[in-house]
């Protein structure tokens, strides 16, 4: 207990410290507003004088004798040396016009007889007096004072200039966030490593009597979608405490020292309202490496940002129930002094859901929503293999707008599959027809992968084959549909992928005798495929185990980084070319063996456009148990055959031999 109070003191005494600092800043912040001021009066002063004055044009003394005699002036105003004239008319009524007039250095003594006889009646003369220069003066300075006492009095009033330096952290309480445990699902372990710190801000006695502490921060990871943020409105909802959730460029401002103020201001209002979490989301915009040899490194206002927060996490008490959650989907950019323990002392990861978590997710999200009694969650789970929270919620929602769409009160299946295709292919493109000949060539590309997929045993079984185009840019797809999830795959598995990739252009190679491009998206995802198993899996002959691409960015587009020296990427290039080669030369020779299957498939689908799973597979089945009679049949009719041409060779040489005189 005495280390938690001298810890205190320590805070207090650091946080007593500052001021000077802060002094330093409210002056330079001061100058600045005066500065501000003085430009905003001049800019005030100039604007309201030329539309005070109007357009001032100097004209000469000849022309201002014409004027008096063409009778266009209306006033005359003398000064020392200047001759003020105002025309008659003026172009614009809002805004005047007037000329100077330069007087000659001889006194022009016709001029006032000029004036009378031109009937100009209004002229003066008018002189500079110091009350007139101190009234100029008072106005120009008027301005700026009242400029600087509103901007001082709005610093006043808010922390930091126009309130910038004051936290903007929204307050949620539980009855506002409506979220709990119940509302999250397929995320079982991350609930398990949040349960505890709800418990601890229940009972924190049975916690501090044994002498253990609650972890100060814990660090959400996974890729977008997951339900980061949702686990943290949950914890909060489940603990019915305060609520503060901020985005890390909620922190990020124009100006400087504004960042590490929104911290300062962040956290003595949790102090204030212990226990309550702290909810940081995208905390990668603030909480990157220092280190300047890192991408985005080198930024003062973040790292002073940064520093202002390692501050903070150090010195509050986690006795009083204070929680920091953090969310990002970049762990690796992010400060290895904001990771250690202490600070974020538990990293929680929020992958994508498996087969049980996708079950429990449609479940979460469809609960609101009237299903009919044909739905089977499981099929769909199969079907989404790779998908988060987010695609899921998005499905449900999708097929409920196409089951409205139809005039349907309930969701049907066909409803969430069709829902599962617009996520993955986006929407039928009713408006692009396919000629025929295009009709052909993508029929038999999909046909192709289908064969192939089909007469590989290692290949997962086809669920739908399609030729009608997609808003995403595809003509045709197949879909394929796993028996069962998978958390590893096997380099027989792998392989049998890429001869399956590479039957959409054996078919059109073999069919039509070219190929086009509707196989760009089977050779990238082939060649991806490929490398890695090259670089990462330690799948070829030629390198072994050794690992020549890191994978950067794992929860966003995990971009493949090699790792080796340019001879050797040249080699793995090589290789990876040879295990494609392999890949499409066996496409080719199963596709030439099955030709019939082939063509009668692709007539059956070029006559419905969508074909399932099941019509494929009888017509797959059916073609192969005719073709495997029809090589029974031929090979008794050549066993036959062959006997016959025995039987008639054999019958001479008896012959022959009960006659031998006939030799």
């Amino acid at each position: 207990m005495l280390e938690k109070i001298e810890g205190g003191k320590a805070f207090v005494d650091n946080r007593q410290k500052k001021p000077d600092k802060n002094n330093k800043n409210s002056i330079q912040m001061i100058i600045s507003i005066l500065i501000t001021s003085i430009l905003v009066a001049v800019l005030f002063n100039f604007v309201v004088g030329k539309w005070k004055n109007g357009t001032e044009t100097e004209i000469s003394y000849g022309k201002f004798v014409k004027m008096i005699e063409k009778k266009e002036i209306k006033k005359v105003v003398f000064e020392s040396d200047v001759i003020t004239v105002i025309p008659k008319e003026s172009e614009n009524p809002l805004y005047k016009t007037t000329y100077k007039v330069v007087q000659l250095p001889v006194p022009d003594y016709q001029l006032v007889n000029r004036l009378e006889k031109a009937g100009i009646e209004n002229y003066q003369a008018k002189a500079k007096d110091g009350s007139e220069v101190l009234m100029s003066v008072l106005v120009s300075i008027l301005p700026a004072i009242i400029i600087f006492g509103l901007l001082m009095f709005m610093m006043r009033g808010k922390s930091g200039m126009m309130g910038v330096g004051k936290s903007n952290a929204k307050v949620y309480v539980e009855k506002k966030t409506g979220v709990t445990f119940a509302d999250v699902a397929g995320q079982q372990e991350a609930k398990e490593s949040l349960t505890e710190m709800v418990d601890f801000l229940h009972h924190p006695d049975k916690y501090l009597k044994i002498g253990a502490k609650l972890p100060k921060g814990a660090l959400l990871v996974g890729p977008p979608g997951t339900g980061k943020t949702l686990l943290a409105k949950a914890v909060a909802g489940e603990a019915n405490v305060p609520f503060f959730s901020l985005s890390g460029s909620d922190f990020v401002e124009m100006f400087v020292g504004v960042g590490a103020s929104r911290v300062r201001d962040l956290f003595k209002q949790a102090q204030s309202m212990a226990p309550c979490i702290i909810f940081i989301d995208e905390i990668d915009a603030i909480g990157k490496s220092r280190d300047t040899g890192i991408q985005g490194g080198g930024n003062d206002e973040r790292e002073q940002t940064l520093n202002q927060l390692l501050s903070e996490m150090d010195g509050f008490d986690t006795s009083k129930g204070l929680v920091i959650l953090a969310a990002t989907n970049r762990p690796e950019v992010l400060d290895k002094a904001l990771l250690r323990p202490g600070r974020f002392d538990r990293r929680v990861i929020v992958e994508r859901p498996d087969l049980k978590g996708r079950i429990e997710t449609l479940k979460v999200h469809s609960k609101d929503v009237k299903m009919d009694e044909s739905v089977d969650f499981e099929e769909i789970a199969l079907a989404t293999s790779g998908a988060v929270g987010s695609d899921l919620a998005n499905m449900i929602n999708e097929a409920a707008l196409a089951a409205v769409k139809a005039g349907r009160e309930y969701v049907s299946q066909s409803d969430l599959f069709e829902a599962v295709e617009v996520v993955i292919a986006g929407k039928e493109k009713k408006d692009r027809i396919l000629g025929k000949e295009e009709k052909q060539i993508v029929a038999y590309h999909e046909v192709g992968h289908a064969l192939v997929m089909a007469l590989q045993k290692e290949s997962e079984p086809v669920q739908k084959i399609t030729i009608v185009p997609r808003t995403m840019g595809a003509l045709g797809y197949t879909m394929q549909r796993p028996e069962e999830e998978k958390y590893l795959n096997k380099k027989d598995e792998m392989l049998a992928d890429l001869v399956s990739f590479f039957g959409g252009r054996a078919a059109e190679e073999i069919k039509f005798h070219t190929v086009t491009t509707g196989a760009s998206n089977d050779i990238e995802r082939a060649t991806a495929i490929a490398r890695a198993m090259v670089t990462q899996y330690g799948m070829s002959e030629e390198f072994g185990l050794i690992g020549l691409e890191s994978i950067t960015n794992r929860y966003l587009d995990g971009r493949p980084v090699m790792n080796c020296a340019e001879s050797t990427a040249a080699k793995v290039d090589q290789v990876v070319m040879e295990i494609l080669k392999d890949a499409y030369k066996k496409a080719l020779d199963l596709i030439r063996a099955n030709m019939d299957i082939l063509d009668e498939a692709a007539q059956f689908l070029i006559e419905k456009e969508t074909i399932t799973g099941k019509e494929f597979m009888e017509i797959f089945h059916a073609k192969k148990e005719s073709s495997e009679q029809e090589e029974e049949d031929f090979s008794e009719d050549a066993s036959s055959s062959a006997a016959d041409d025995e039987t008639v060779q054999e019958q001479p040489s008896e012959d022959m031999e009960n006659n031998p005189q006939d030799m």
